[in-house]
């Protein structure tokens, strides 16, 4: 039973130790379950023109393969923590991965692009579960003096299997067929679930316990969330004033404004409107907004660019945004250090507006282009920005929360990533002027993507302007040997180490 605590996990939660061996299994599975919903969330853009070219689907189509899975993610992220902390941790993480893997086989089987699309959308409710339950387990699991290191261990491995995700996905979509890369999350899973029961202690908040779980809170913002994003990308090819497209975003603006309503009169709500009053915490917030909708846009639309239009192949695309993973996974920790020392003003300014450079240098990129001297400079100007950018900006967000609410100002700043990026791939190809009906032409493809790099840029460049306009430029007073870990690549910043919690609730 997924519940159970077996003979060998009866490590009791809180008394792990790094260099024992449940605490090793404890890291490995945690950074297969999480690894699995981080990877999912970029190793599917390698194989969208292999997805376009089976189901000859056009740019809408795409849209969706990527937005359903990011939207359950994204609106269920906070519940899920929540779930977590109430019913047990590892109980939820396990329950995860098995969703997590069911919905994968219906992605490899699925028959057309609308299936796929639904089977993508239950893959993200997996990914909710997945997700803020890997950080939560650490933070419950290890003696406080090991956190830290448990925590760094999780963030270091995690960006390992970052930077090899694209390229071993365009491998599998070159070499056999994109739904590979949906059916290797099943033997992951399993590992996840075998080790999980075997040596991961149970833990729960037995305080959260006692409040009644926001469900209302969850359920409006999901829906209100699903119906803006529906309207935001079939607005453009269907126009904005035809029923389907009306109506949701109707509801959609609707639903939200409930959540918001019931969130503020709720004595536990799962986002305590309260913190949006503390302004270093909802500008750092907003910078998440551009930052993450600038890479969203990005990172949706450049490994099109590059199969498509310059014809590379699917391992050639992937390894293309691996010098991106591997430079946040060298300079992002250094970066959040410097920003413990002389505050997140400068490092937050000066990191978008670098990766605004770079990512203008890609929107050049086209036809004829080569790598050496076309896409990988503008990847490096663009991946030294966001590494100067990713630490300091979860710091500065975490630390305005204090340490009572940094668990869910933790998920917050998380789903601002994700929704920043939900939005972006909605949007900005409409604002491009990208057309999401019929196939994909690589003359017009190019042209928009020229436009929406420029506007991703801009995105970037407002970002720097707003931190250095409301960011403080003296660091806060906080005990030494604090440090912030976020992952690479995929949007989230998560949770800090070690005094901070890190559940997603």
């Amino acid at each position: 039973m997924i519940g159970r605590v077996s003979a060998t996990a009866a490590v009791t939660a809180g008394h792990l130790r790094l260099k024992s061996a449940p605490g090793r299994w404890t890291i490995a599975a945690t950074v297969l379950g999480s690894g699995m919903a981080f990877l999912d969330a970029t190793v599917v853009n390698v194989a969208l023109p292999a997805i376009a070219k089976d189901f000859d689907a056009d740019l809408a189509t795409l849209q969706w393969t990527v937005n359903a899975y990011t939207l359950t993610l994204a609106g269920l992220l906070i519940l899920g923590g929540a779930l977590g902390d109430r019913l047990g941790r590892r109980r939820v993480f396990v329950a995860g991965a098995i969703w997590f893997a069911a919905a994968s086989v219906l992605c490899a089987a699925a028959p057309t692009s609308e299936t796929l699309i639904a089977a993508r959308a239950l893959q993200g409710v997996g990914g909710a579960l997945l997700t803020p339950g890997s950080l939560a387990i650490l933070e419950a699991s290890f003696q406080e003096d090991d956190r830290g290191g448990a925590i760094g261990a999780w963030s270091g491995l995690g960006g390992i299997a970052g930077a090899v995700g694209p390229f071993v996905g365009g491998y599998l979509v070159q070499a056999w067929s994109w739904r590979l890369i949906f059916l290797i999350n099943v033997p992951l899973a399993a590992a996840v679930v075998v080790v999980s029961l075997r040596h991961v202690p149970e833990s729960m908040d037995t305080e959260a316990r006692k409040q009644p779980l926001d469900v209302a809170g969850g359920v409006l913002g999901a829906l209100g969330l699903a119906g803006l994003t529906f309207a935001l990308t079939e607005g453009p090819a269907r126009g904005w004033t035809e029923p389907l497209v009306l109506v949701p975003m109707i509801a959609g603006i609707l639903l939200l404004a409930a959540f918001i309503a019931v969130e503020r009169s709720r004595s536990n709500p799962l986002m305590p409107l309260s913190l949006f009053r503390i302004r270093q915490f909802s500008a750092a917030n907003v910078v998440t907004v551009a930052v993450y909708a600038a890479l969203g846009a990005t990172i949706f639309l450049l490994p099109i660019q590059l199969q498509v239009v310059l014809g590379y192949s699917p391992v050639e695309a992937g390894a293309a945004l691996v010098p991106l993973t591997i430079v946040l996974l060298l300079l992002s920790s250094r970066a959040g250090r410097l920003a413990q020392r002389i505050g997140p003003r400068l490092p937050m300014t000066v990191g978008p507006l670098v990766a605004a450079a770079g990512v203008a240098l890609l929107s050049r990129v086209g036809a004829g282009s080569s790598y050496a001297a076309d896409v990988l400079p503008a990847v490096l100007v663009w991946a030294l920005g966001m590494s100067l950018t990713v630490a300091p900006l979860t710091a500065a967000a975490l630390g305005a929360a204090g340490p009572r609410h940094s668990g869910v100002a933790a998920a917050i700043n998380n789903d601002a990533a994700r929704v920043a990026g939900l939005l972006a791939v909605a949007v900005v190809p409409a604002l491009a002027g990208l057309s999401t009906a019929g196939t994909i032409d690589p003359s017009a493809f190019s042209d928009g993507f020229h436009t929406a790099l420029l506007i991703a840029a801009g995105l970037l460049a407002a970002g720097g302007v707003l931190a250095f306009l409301t960011m403080p430029g003296k660091p806060r007073e906080e005990p030494a040997g604090r440090c912030y870990h976020s992952c690479p690549l995929d949007a989230p910043p998560p949770a800090p180490d070690p005094e901070r919690a890190a559940t997603a609730s």
